[in-house]
């Protein structure tokens, strides 16, 4: 079984799948990148101009097409964002197939308490281990991201075993609190930004970046821009302190194609 779109342009799986916004997907020897979204286990990857999921379901184009974004056009988004700064131009220029996934929310929200203070490889493999220990299993060494209800009735002693360390209560306030209906994370897509982003620093260990992250990938509220200290600083350095406000509807896009081109290029950085 599986879904083939044609016809995609401005997408790489690499550098969509391994910008630090998931960390549900493995590149395979052939290119191609395994990964399990919304309890389905499938692999993804690009030849020419199709965009090939093996393992999916028909009756889920629908779904892989949101996830994916691909009803956005990002080359006029990319026009757009070069207009606004000759950084920004060489940004986009230089990771034209980036795309803001539209993850699932509590996925997300629990992803990016485990990530503070944390690198990506690290983020993965406790990530993973939340799931084979906590999530439902999809097929062989394949499980779902556990739900809400079922994080809610842990302790942080039960999560020891996923080595998160002091993000153990942070996961578990988080799970309770969406589980009991105190923060209603679909609620949160018709409020506006600073509303949302307040509502979720209501969880214990939810700060400003964390916040920003879950709403930007999460909910997909592309005008969030986190700000950790890494763009911080490209921020300062390439753009001379400028608010990210200028990037508008599309400052989330702006801040991948940032941070990207902040990564690879660090002679600009004197590093």
């Amino acid at each position: 079984m599986s879904i083939v779109f044609e016809n995609i342009a401005d997408l790489d799986l690499r550098q969509t799948l391994d910008c630090g916004q998931c960390f549900r997907w493995r590149e395979r020897d052939d290119g191609g990148f395994e990964g399990v979204v919304r309890g389905r286990a499938v692999t993804a990857y690009m030849d020419g101009g199709l965009l090939i999921i093996d393992g999916a379901e028909e009756d889920d184009r629908d779904l892989w097409r949101d996830y994916f974004d691909l009803d956005l056009d990002y080359s006029e988004v990319k026009r757009y964002l070069s207009t606004l700064h000759p950084v920004m131009a060489e940004a986009a220029e230089f990771a034209p197939g980036i795309r803001i996934l539209r993850q699932e929310p509590f996925e997300a929200l629990i992803s990016f308490i485990i990530s503070q203070n944390n690198n990506i490889k690290r983020i993965s493999g406790i990530v993973e281990r939340l799931c084979e220990n906590f999530g439902e299993q999809i097929g062989e060494g394949r499980f779902a991201f556990p739900t809400a209800d079922r994080l809610a009735q842990l302790t942080p002693d039960d999560l020891a075993p996923i080595r998160a360390g002091f993000r153990h209560r942070y996961i578990i306030d988080g799970a309770q609190k969406v589980a009991d209906g105190t923060i209603d994370l679909e609620a949160l897509r018709a409020l506006p930004y600073d509303e949302a982003k307040a509502e979720l620093m209501k969880i214990t260990g939810v700060g400003v970046k964390v916040a920003d992250c879950v709403l930007l990938y999460g909910l997909h509220k592309l005008e969030g821009f986190p700000l950790d200290v890494w763009m911080k600083r490209a921020m300062a350095v390439l753009f001379d302190g400028m608010d990210p406000a200028v990037f508008g509807e599309y400052a989330g896009i702006a801040q991948q194609y940032i941070f990207h081109y902040s990564r690879l290029h660090p002679e600009k950085f004197g590093t």
